[in-house]
């Protein structure tokens, strides 16, 4: 299976650290939140990743290379000349470089300890989902979660982590524009085609420069 990584936002909520550094090369304890994500990838045994690039993307193609040092592929999906196709258009344009029928997708602005799995069975599902408890900052969640299937109810809602399995057929016949992934998520949802787990383990959601601040002043 092969794993892709979001790494295309302009990150506006991080300014002004985003002015000269694309979000994903922000650092967490001295490590930059891309590399956290590459090396628990790869120590987990996924050998190639698709990273997609626009804000300052030469600087993560000139920081990472080809992972190598990692012992891992890493290929970048190249949204530079479109603009930023947030993250449905993101993942479609990125699909003739993922090549997999099931793939893995994870924001690289979250920091974790979640064990991503290299052969996840969707059972034919279209997408199943990690959510977590509610941070702060999102009280009121995103889905429901009934028995590892995800639902749009309104009560006892979760927060989705920005991580995700994916089935290409969630994809299929969408035109590779600007597109968020929650709109169509809803509707995958909606038709009882998404599955889902609750973790409960290190989870943040780096999406403020306080937010940022605050993991920096705990322990790895």
């Amino acid at each position: 299976m092969k794993a892709m990584i979001l790494a295309a936002g302009r990150g506006e909520r991080m300014r002004p650290l985003t002015d000269k550094t694309p979000k994903a090369l922000l650092k967490v304890h001295g490590k930059s939140l891309i590399v956290w994500h590459i090396e628990r990838l790869t120590s987990l045994g996924f050998s190639e990743i698709v990273i997609n690039i626009d804000y300052l993307g030469d600087m993560i193609e000139k920081s990472l290379g080809d992972g190598s040092k990692w012992g891992v592929n890493l290929l970048y999906s190249d949204e530079r000349q479109s603009g930023a196709l947030e993250s449905a258009g993101g993942i479609i344009n990125a699909l003739p470089l993922i090549q997999s029928d099931t793939f893995l997708v994870v924001n690289s602005d979250i920091w974790c300890d979640y064990e991503f799995e290299t052969s996840f069975n969707l059972n034919g599902d279209l997408a199943h989902l990690i959510l977590v408890p509610n941070p702060q900052h999102n009280p009121d969640g995103d889905f429901a979660l009934h028995k590892n299937r995800v639902s749009n109810d309104i009560k006892r809602r979760f927060t989705f982590s920005g991580i995700g399995y994916y089935s290409a057929k969630l994809f299929e016949g969408l035109e590779c524009k600007k597109m968020p992934l929650a709109p169509l998520l809803r509707e995958a949802v909606k038709n009882g085609n998404v599955g889902g787990s609750l973790y409960e383990g290190k989870w943040h959601d780096i999406g403020t420069p306080q937010r940022l601040k605050e993991i920096n002043a705990t322990s790895a």
